[in-house]
This record gives C-alpha cells, structure tokens and sequence, in this order.
C-alpha cells in the first residue's frame, strides 16, 4: 500500500493533480485487458457485427470464410458495436487509445515510420511523427499510480526509432514485450527467430522482434509466442496480489501474411488467393489467442473480475480486392488507409471474461449478454471509460475527447452522447490521400484537399449511411445544404481539435478545408 501510495503521489507532483484510488469497500480492483488486434475490420470474423432493419445480426459471406469461435464466445458473454471506428492507420488508433485523444489533437495523423519522417510531399510539418513522450498522460502511467501492474505485450508502434515512445516502459508501463518503434514483425515464425539474427538466420531484420529469444529456432508461432507471455504476466500480477491492466496487442494480422500452417487446410478449398487464405489463418491463430487467454484468467480464479475489450485499430487489409472497391470488407467498400467504412469500422466487443452478477465490478458496470450496440463509437471512449471503472482521476490540464460507454455498454442509447466522428488524414501516400472524413448522426462527408480519381475528381463526397450503408451514391451535388452543414460541422471539428493541415506546394501554406 505505501508502494502504492508513493507512486500515486509521484504522478501528482508530476502532473500536478491529485488522483484517486477505489476505495478498499468496493471490493477488489477489477482487471483490465484490452485485446487490440492489427488491421482487423469488422467483417474478417464469423461474429456477425452488421445488422438487418430490424436490428438484428446479418450474416455476409465473410462471416461464414473466416473462423473465430473464441470471438462468438466472447460476443455470446458480452456486447458488440457494429458503428465503432477508428483512425484509418494504426499508429493513430494506438495513440488514441492510451490518451483518449483523436488523432487531430494528439497530432500522430499517420503510421509512424520508424525510420524517417513520413509526412508526405505534401503533409503537415507540425505533425507528430516522434510520437509519445514520457511526460506525455496515457493511460498505463494513470493505472500504474493507481496500483495497477501495467503490461504490454506485442505491437508497440508509439513512436520513432531511438524516441521516447519507441519504449512502452517510457510510457507507463511496467512490463514492455516485443514493443518497438515498428509496426510490421519481420517474420512470424519461430524458426526464423521473428527475424532476428542466429542460427540459420544470419543478419537481423530491421523488424526483428525483441525480446522472444526463447522461443527462436522453433516452431512457435508469433502469436502463440505473444499469448503464452501475456498469460506468464497475467499469472505474476495475480500472484503479487496486484489487479492489472494488460494491452495485449498483436502483431497479427498485419502482413507479412505468413501462413500459419495449423490452419491453412482449413482455407484450401475456399477459392480465395493464398495471400487472402494466409490472412485468415493469423485471423483463426488470433482466436485461438483470445480463447486461451479466456481459458487462463478462468483457471487463475480472476475472470468474473477481468474486462475484456476486443478491437481492430483500423479498417481490414485482406488481400481481397480494390482498396476503394466492396471487397475486402464487402459488404462495406474500401479497406485500411482508405476513406470509406471499410478503412474506419472495426470489431468492438466489451465483456467480463466471466459473468457473475453479485462481483462488485460487475455491478457497477454491468454488461449484458450477446447484445449489440449500434450507437456509434469510437477507440478514444476507451480512456474515461477504464479510468472511470478504476476510480482513477483523469489530469485536470489533459484534454479527453473521448466520452464513457458506460450507458452503451449496458445495451442501452445514450441520448446525450454527440454521434460523430472526425478521421483526419493529411497524408500521402496511402489507399486515401490528404483527406478528413465527418460523421454526424446519419451523414458523412469526406473533404479531399488535392482532389483525384480516388476523390471523383472532386473536393466533396457526401453518403447517408442510414439510405446508403455502403457509400454507393455521392450525394455532394444533389443535397448542396446537407453538404454545407456537414462541411461548417467538420471546420468546426477540426478547429476544436487544434488540427494541423497539409501544405501547398511552397511547404508552408496550409490548405484549410473549405465550405462550399
């Protein structure tokens, strides 16, 4: 308890607020686990996330290619949202989550390249390519003042080579497993030593990931790799007598599509290209991860007091079909890095690992039972709604853009709750360039600042997503006033969030959006 105590005390002379831990009456601390999968969509499982008129799950043809049993379980024990979004491209969606800030404040608008700054030819210079700080609020240094045995194991991807934030220890966390500045594993197996050096493999990959040596020169699968560390962690928290939060995020699915040879016959006779069958067996090795990670917090005696969030951080990268089509994501169109649905709408499923309604944690939280949730979301809600849970104060001086889902997880709406979302990318190049999509209520619009083919040659696109789920129809021209509120509310948006812009030519002119 004076451990515990010192270290709360020190974040507050750090931050110059006073925070709070839960009251020893309440019970135990509950354990947090957020399960943060990499380029994940919300059609690459067998859990049905879309919904018929009524409301009701709809099946496509994705859901019945790709297997998730242990995904189904935890739908089965929880509740998912089929209108959670995040930023288009991981290293933004990663920040979001542990500062609970969108992308356009926080300033990390792209993937980070580990190497050198990869703002484009016409891309923002102020942006945040370094990444996160180690003086920079997140959620692992607030849980960890709080008591809490913080861990990260897998893709770290919070800032640059030889930066603060390439180290998740920088940022809170106690525990950093197989964190680095990269977003991408050199190889996914065992026998290649996840690319580095030894044995066979005579020269280290520059994404080699660290810290596995135990594993090398077997037949350990990364993701299993990943899983069996998690769960080590997990056991020595419980042991320690310590509540934990654990981000457990996968490298997996993130290419390279490394066939995971347990799985591959299961895809053989599915007609899809191998690279599309290699995708779906790190999506069925990624299950497997879940159910054995639900199976150890059962065994530990600490599920019916663990929360889990499932989450993709941006949009599917199937290898099957156009980036701007309805394929990969069908029936949704375009995929990650893109504009469209497909590049922002990911798999979002909240559940206790194990449903017991007299747990304390449970009671002021309660989850029920495979419901969904169609009021949208977004990954920066994650912030105030763990901090909340965990009687841990949020630093008067940081700005929250996220908002608790304690009302959506309980299955019902939240009519105070402001639906929208803003997605800005000043950035080139990728599936999508230099644009920033808006979504308020039943609208979006996209503002392409250098319009191309990709944008119809033209600054707007303009959907109703209630009439036109999958953006088939741009209504930019045909609803002038619609497209003028929605275009006054993105401004406006962006405005809040202190954005920064892409530049002319010259480099240093910014190209504000403009309001027809």
């Amino acid at each position: 308890m004076q451990h515990r105590l010192c270290l709360l005390i020190a974040l507050c002379v750090a931050i110059g607020t006073v925070a709070t831990t839960l009251p020893a009456a309440e019970g135990r601390p509950p354990n947090v686990v957020i399960f943060l999968v990499d380029d994940m969509g919300v059609m690459d499982t067998s859990v049905p996330f879309l919904t018929d008129a009524a409301g009701q799950p709809k099946r496509y043809p994705l859901n019945d290619y790709y297997r998730t049993p242990n995904m189904e379980r935890l739908a089965a024990r929880g509740i998912r949202f089929n209108n959670f979004c995040a930023m288009s491209v991981c290293s933004p969606t990663r920040l979001s989550i542990l500062t609970g800030q969108n992308a356009a404040r926080h300033r990390t608008t792209n993937w980070i390249n580990p190497e050198t700054n990869n703002r484009g030819p016409q891309g923002p210079p102020e942006w945040n390519w370094q990444g996160l700080k180690s003086a920079d609020v997140t959620l692992a240094r607030l849980l960890r003042a709080n008591g809490y045995r913080t861990i990260h194991v897998g893709k770290g991807h919070f800032g640059a080579r030889e930066t603060e934030g390439a180290e998740p220890r920088n940022l809170g966390f106690e525990v950093n497993i197989a964190g680095a500045a990269f977003g991408a594993p050199a190889s996914y197996h065992g026998r290649a030593n996840y690319g580095n050096a030894g044995g066979a493999v005579k020269k280290a990959a520059p994404h080699a990931v660290p810290h596995l040596e135990k594993y090398h020169g077997t037949e350990t699968f990364l993701t299993d790799a990943l899983t069996i560390e998690a769960n080590a962690q997990v056991s020595a928290a419980v042991k320690e007598g310590r509540p934990f939060f654990l981000n457990f995020a996968h490298y997996a699915v993130h290419a390279p599509f490394n066939s995971d040879p347990r799985y591959a016959p299961h895809y053989v006779d599915s007609g899809k290209p191998p690279p599309a069958q290699a995708f779906a067996t790190l999506i069925e090795g990624m299950d497997k991860s879940l159910g054995d990670l639900l199976d150890h917090l059962e065994s530990l005696g600490v599920a019916e007091n663990t929360l889990i969030f499932f989450l993709g951080d941006n949009g599917t990268d199937a290898p099957l079909g156009h980036e701007h089509a309805v394929a990969c994501a069908a029936p949704l169109r375009g995929k990650k890095g893109s504009h469209y649905e497909g590049g922002m709408r990911v798999p979002f499923i909240a559940a206790w690992s194990k449903a017991n309604a007299s747990n304390p944690s449970q009671q002021r939280l309660p989850i029920p039972a495979g419901a969904i949730q169609s009021q949208q979301s977004a990954v920066f809600d994650l912030f105030p709604t763990i901090l909340a849970l965990t009687g841990t104060t949020v630093p008067a001086m940081h700005t929250v853009d996220g908002s608790r889902l304690d009302t959506l997880l309980s299955g019902r709406r939240d009519p105070g709750r402001e639906e929208a979302f803003l997605m800005h990318y000043p950035h080139a190049p990728h599936r999508s360039d230099y644009f920033t999509a808006y979504r308020h209520g039943a609208w979006k619009v996209i503002y392409h600042y250098i319009p191309s083919a990709a944008s119809e040659n033209a600054h707007y696109q303009l959907y109703n997503l209630v009439d036109d789920p999958f953006e088939q129809q741009n209504l930019a021209v045909s609803h002038p006033d619609d497209l003028r509120r929605m275009m006054q509310g993105l401004v406006t948006s962006l405005e809040q969030h202190n954005a920064v812009y892409p530049v002319g030519k010259d480099g240093r002119t910014p190209l504000r959006p403009r309001v027809p």
